[in-house]
């Protein structure tokens, strides 16, 4: 059932022509497609704004495929696979489901990616080129969930004038994702710079005392600069689904470069 559906059924409620829990009867069996290994749940784009995301990561191809194929049954107009890996997503395709991969970011998109409707630049930093598989993830869904979009790349602490180049784009953007794995500075060096919400990404990049990234994340979690909130190691896709909230809440009008200028 879709946003349409849903009206349509709403309106017939307030015509009297259909009792309110028989509303409530028909969304909640239209809500849930069972396929036996998985549970659909059709009806969260209505709820949240957000179709459901298919976790690549566990699942067989044969089973992403059904996944995909219910929800587009389910009407659908484009899915998001996400931990996707080259060799499950050859098998996919194999079986007929057509979708574009995108190897670096490990993600699968199946149907076309819509235009931008967001207020404004989601901006996405990465401290090294090591923490572009996290970055890219986020890039391709802050994407698919109608965001304009630009990635910084290795501009980490360690060479502070490589970020401080892109200052207009920090001024100028709604929300920023700021990727890091060592020692997870550059959130608190970004936090020190913008006037917007800075999302913080720990990945697992780094040496032994790193410990696969939970360096990084608690110091991301102890940062001192404010306007800072976090998410899970390595998890790009988190990252980009709170920017795109933040991206797309109703407000002031969009900061445009001339006033920033101002």
């Amino acid at each position: 059932m879709d946003a349409a559906d849903l009206e349509r059924l709403a309106r017939a409620v307030a015509a009297g022509e259909l009792a309110p829990d028989e509303l409530v009867r028909r969304v909640h069996i239209d809500a849930v497609t069972d396929l036996g290994y998985a549970r659909i749940d059709t009806a969260r784009g209505v709820r949240t704004g957000v179709s459901e995301v298919i976790y690549g990561a566990g699942k067989t191809a044969e089973q992403i495929a059904g996944i995909v194929r219910a929800m587009l049954d389910a009407g659908q107009q484009r899915v998001l696979i996400t931990r996707l890996d080259a060799a499950k997503a050859h098998e996919l395709a194999a079986r007929g489901c057509a979708f574009d991969y995108h190897e670096a970011a490990r993600v699968g998109v199946v149907g076309e990616l819509p235009q931008p409707d967001g207020n404004g630049l989601v901006l996405i930093i990465t401290a090294g080129t090591s923490d572009l598989f996290v970055a890219e993830e986020a890039l391709l869904t802050a994407q698919f969930l109608g965001n304009e979009v630009k990635l910084v790349c290795d501009a980490g602490v360690a060479g502070i004038h490589r970020l401080l180049a892109h200052a207009e784009d920090i001024a100028r953007a709604q929300v920023i994702i700021a990727i890091a794995g060592m020692e997870g500075a550059l959130a608190s060096v970004v936090g020190g710079l913008a006037s917007c919400p800075v999302i913080a990404v720990p990945t697992s990049v780094g040496y032994g005392a790193n410990f696969g990234g939970v360096t990084a994340l608690l110091a991301m979690m102890n940062s001192c600069a404010s306007g800072i909130s976090v998410v899970n190691i390595d998890n790009g896709f988190g990252a980009a689904y709170q920017a795109s909230l933040i991206n797309h809440l109703s407000g002031p009008a969009v900061r445009t470069n001339e006033q920033v200028g101002d």
